[in-house]
């Protein structure tokens, strides 16, 4: 199975368009120590030839030109991607929809919930049903990934996270953000023997999740933000990380210590926001996420399990 890092940063990319935080100016500045980053989504594969996105960034078109395994290969209108599986109904997660709807088959994948909140929007009804094929999951549910040509090798399981509501809908019910199970989850997906987890977003750990990736060959895990408090000693929200649904790196209940005992052999944050140091890596910051086996993810990356 292979994995391909097609994008890496939290909504806004690295560096954010209006961000001018120290990290976003050393990126901008043109420092090799703090990488460009697109917002985050990844692609697999068990053959190397037919490929699956989980979800679909708002820079999915420049991701799908940039990795030329996913260029198109037969005729004049081909493309890799096979289908699409969405963990949310996040802008940052389903706003590239719009850059794959050329009709051109594939198959997108959500719980019913984040199907539901696709069907309310008619913008989405770009995507042509004679082509884009939608299929709901359950959470817990073993599913066999196909594409329009049928299966394509891969397992599927998706699980509930501590998470928020999208942030379109945080005006619906401000009293309860966290929203629902089908709201936030991770993915474990397989190929054969070979398994990874994917948990873009997460506002905490749990029992339950602690056991789910427990020994884990390679989890992907929120990276938004160093520490809760980040953007608010910064001066630029009054939300901590908490409030955005976002469990943090740093601190007591925060995602080094709740990893440290977990036995995960390869351990990437992902999602990680134009705010956080962890992305310079000249930084303290960057040393400690190391010190404790830690990488931070590259647009690019490729890993093969």
């Amino acid at each position: 199975m292979e994995v391909v890092v097609l994008g890496s940063a939290a909504g806004g990319g690295f560096p954010q368009w209006n961000c001018n935080a120290p990290t976003s100016r050393r990126a901008r500045e043109g420092s090799a120590r703090a990488k460009w980053r697109t917002q985050a989504s990844v692609a697999v594969s068990a053959d190397g030839k037919r490929w699956v996105m989980l979800n679909a960034s708002p820079d999915a078109r420049q991701q799908l030109l940039q990795n030329q395994c996913l260029w198109p290969r037969d005729g004049l209108r081909d493309s890799p991607v096979r289908a699409v599986v969405l963990t949310s109904a996040e802008i940052d997660h389903v706003a590239g929809l719009l850059s794959m709807r050329e009709s051109q088959p594939f198959v997108l994948w959500g719980t019913r919930r984040v199907l539901g909140l696709l069907a309310e929007n008619p913008i989405f009804g770009a995507l042509n049903p004679q082509y884009v094929q939608r299929r709901a999951f359950d959470l817990g549910e073993h599913i066999e990934l196909a594409g329009s040509d049928g299966s394509l090798g891969l397992a599927m399981t998706a699980f509930a996270v501590p998470g928020k509501v999208p942030l379109f809908l945080e005006g619906r019910d401000p009293q309860h953000l966290a929203g629902s199970a089908e709201d936030t989850i991770g993915l474990e997906i397989a190929a054969g023997s070979a398994k990874f987890h994917y948990i873009p977003g997460c506002a905490r750990m749990t029992p339950e999740l602690e056991d789910r990736i427990r020994g884990s060959a390679l989890v992907f895990f929120d990276g938004t933000l160093w520490s809760d408090d980040e953007l608010v000693q910064l001066g630029i929200s009054y939300k901590t990380g908490q409030r955005m649904g976002h469990m943090s790196i740093n601190g007591g209940s925060g995602t080094l210590t709740a990893f440290d005992q977990l036995d995960i052999g390869r351990k990437i944050f992902i999602h990680v926001n134009t705010t956080n140091p962890v992305l310079d890596e000249d930084s303290p910051e960057r040393a400690e996420v190391a010190a404790h086996g830690w990488e931070v993810a590259e647009d690019g990356m490729r890993i093969t399990l």
